[in-house]
Parts: C-alpha cells; sequence; structure tokens
C-alpha cells in the first residue's frame, strides 16, 4: 500500500511537468506503536523497529529512529547522508532553498540548514551539535555523534522498565548511556564507564532548557521560569 501511494504522487509529480525541481520528503513521524500489534509482525517475521529497541512513546531509538529519503533531481545526487537529522531541520532546509537564510531568534529556534549536506556527494562535518528529543512521559534524551544519554532511568514510555515501576527504577542508574556506534540496539548502560560523557551532555541539554534553544541565538527564556520537571534534579 506505501509503494502504490508514493508511487501515485511520484507519478502526479511526474506528470505536472516539475519533477526537475520538485522536493519529496519520505519519511513517519515516530517508530512503530504497539498499537499496530508488534509481537504478532514479528510472530509473522517481520519486526517493524528492526535492530532498535523499544516503540513508539520511548526514550530508546525504537521511539525515534525513523526513515528519511530526499528525492530532489534538480538539486541533489543520489547519495547517502550519514550523520542524525531531525524533521525539525527542515523548516530552516526549506527557508535556505528560498533564499532566506537569516532566520529571527523567533523562528525555527531548533531547526538545522541541511541543504550543505544534501547538495554535497562528499560526507561532510555533522550539521547538528546534537539532537534532543523526548518520550510520552516528557522525559528527554540528548545525542552528540555517537553517544546517547538518556535523562531517566526508565523508558520514559510504554516498554520496560516503564517510568511508574518503581521496584524495577530503584536498581538502575538513574541516567542510561549508549555508545550507539557498538551497541545500536541500547542494551549496555555505560554511564559508570564514561562520567565525562554523561558531565559533558547533562551541561549541553540543560544549556538548551536555559537558552530555550538549540541552534545559535539570542536567549527567548530570560525569567528563569524553565518549565521542565527535570531541570532542578540534574543541576
Amino acid at each position: 500500500m506505501v509503494d502504490a501511494m508514493v508511487g501515485q504522487v511520484l507519478d502526479a509529480v511526474a506528470a505536472s511537468g516539475e519533477e526537475e525541481n520538485t522536493i519529496v520528503v519520505f519519511t513517519t513521524d515516530n517508530g512503530c506503536s504497539p498499537a499496530a500489534g508488534i509481537d504478532e509482525l514479528k510472530a509473522l517475521g517481520h519486526s517493524p523497529n528492526s535492530i532498535y529497541r523499544g516503540h513508539k512513546a520511548d526514550l530508546f531509538d525504537g521511539g525515534h529512529r525513523i526513515p528519511c529519503v530526499l528525492r530532489w533531481p534538480a538539486g541533489a545526487k543520489p547519495h547517502r547522508v550519514d550523520q542524525t537529522i531531525c524533521l525539525t531541520d527542515f523548516y530552516a532546509t526549506f527557508a535556505a532553498i528560498n533564499n532566506y537564510y537569516r532566520l529571527r531568534d523567533s523562528e525555527g529556534e531548533d531547526s538545522y540548514n541541511l541543504l550543505p549536506a544534501i547538495r554535497s556527494e562528499r560526507e561532510i562535518a555533522p550539521i547538528r551539535e546534537a539532537t534532543v528529543h523526548h518520550s510520552i512521559e516528557g522525559q528527554f534524551t540528548i545525542r552528540q555523534g555517537d553517544w546517547k544519554l538518556l535523562l531517566s532511568p526508565s523508558s520514559g514510555g510504554w516498554s520496560a522498565p516503564i517510568p511508574t515501576d518503581m521496584a524495577a527504577l530503584a536498581l538502575l542508574p538513574p541516567v542510561q548511556l549508549y555508545d550507539m556506534r557498538v551497541d545500536p540496539g541500547e542494551k549496555n548502560n555505560v554511564e559508570a564507564d564514561h562520567p565525562e560523557v554523561v558531565g559533558r551532555l547533562k551541561n549541553l541539554w540543560i544549556k538548551y532548557i536555559k537558552e530555550g534553544r538549540s541552534t545559535p541565538g539570542v536567549p527567548q527564556r530570560n525569567d528563569g521560569a524553565y518549565p521542565w520537571k527535570q531541570l532542578d534534579w540534574m543541576e
């Protein structure tokens, strides 16, 4: 069904006569939901979140790692971009495509311009400093390069360990750190082995909260009223 629908979209673009200069992005909003029947799908030989731990609503990559394919015949040749991006980046990217490079401080506070990576056939330096996302329970994770810090002992969502299982959480470290290069399935929490990485990512996350953004710009929040419950605990 997905193939058929994408085919209809591409056929319509081709029929318009604007195929060469039309940008088509194929992606999803989150990882597979348990409502889709993940266990039943696995029993039939299909693992909807592949090797990644968790699912929709979680902090784990099964909840946030998604496909992203961009097609733009006139603007980019086929190639792979091997770095972390975020859907929020399309705001600044599409602005740049339309020659609107100087975003105001109130525009796209967490959006990075991906145009250099889209147009370059060679791998370039990472565009994002780091990427932050949160779970359905409002708990946060921050990723920088291969390191991913979960600011919670739980999944933050619906998979085990769930945020309300206090007995299980009492036996776990308050944060989780994973080296996604060697452990993409987030099976081995190495927070005790890398306190310097934990500290660096904690400080970067707090900086983003205090400045109200993760991209450079004038901070938007100057009243000291930060809405995130975790901030006092982290500091």
